[in-house]
């Protein structure tokens, strides 16, 4: 049994998606970030980082309970005890250097581009600029390599595709104001298509649907949030 702890944003969408293409048994733990749950004792002893997601699996290596937390280590865990989407052994270089492209890359530089035009005060021009075009660079890097492929890596839907999936959902965020987010990049948009297509792209996206994630964001929230931008509390 896996224990998947989410949130409902972009790096635990990965993972319901590959829980939702395999099959795995598992139970689906809301963490409400808007909350500060992300930063209970309970929580940080799973992941001490205190971010969603993470996993807790019974049935670890050794038959010993394990947890494992980051998106991108998750994916690579579970995609190895299933044995399912590594593509073919000699992919394994080109599946970690795209894997670690979206993990270091793609993934991080369309997250401060969201949050410094939705989030962050009027005003911050430079990063507003800065963030939104590094994301839209890595976008045109993956769109480049794309050209003759149906998927990231080798001939066959792979975690690499899955992991991209997750940010590409959020492109209209990203590229706020864009009519057509990902129309500029169009091998992009066809590989998001190609996945949202798939029976378990909406399974994964009902998960968690029927719980009441608060919504509002209020000092509480930009509290749990941001916690760097508010003084340690004493």
């Amino acid at each position: 049994m896996i224990r998947f702890y989410f949130h409902p944003t972009p790096n635990p969408a990965k993972i319901a998606l590959f829980l939702e293409e395999t099959g795995l048994r598992y139970e689906a733990i809301p963490v409400d970030t808007s909350k500060g749950e992300q930063h209970t004792a309970s929580f940080r002893a799973i992941n001490p980082n205190g971010k969603v997601p993470a996993i807790v699996d019974t049935d670890g290596p050794g038959g010993s309970e394990t947890r494992v937390f980051d998106s991108t280590a998750i994916l690579l865990y579970l995609a190895e005890k299933t044995g399912q989407f590594l593509g073919r052994p000699e992919d394994k270089p080109e599946l970690l250097s795209w894997l670690l492209f979206i993990a270091s890359g793609l993934g991080p530089f369309s997250g401060q581009a969201v949050h410094f035009q939705f989030a962050a005060p009027e005003g911050l021009d430079y990063a507003v600029n800065r963030y939104r075009r590094e994301a839209e660079r890595h976008y045109q890097v993956l769109n480049d390599h794309l050209e003759g492929r149906t998927y990231i890596v080798g001939e066959s839907y792979t975690i690499a595709d899955m992991s991209a999936w997750g940010w590409l959902d959020r492109a209209s965020r990203v590229r706020k104001g864009a009519d057509d987010p990902l129309g500029p990049f169009r091998n992009l948009k066809r590989l998001f298509e190609t996945i949202e297509a798939r029976p378990a792209g909406a399974r994964a996206r009902a998960v968690g649907k029927d719980h009441p994630f608060k919504q509002t964001r209020d000092e509480e929230a930009q509290r749990a949030l941001f916690p760097s931008n508010f003084p340690p509390a004493t």
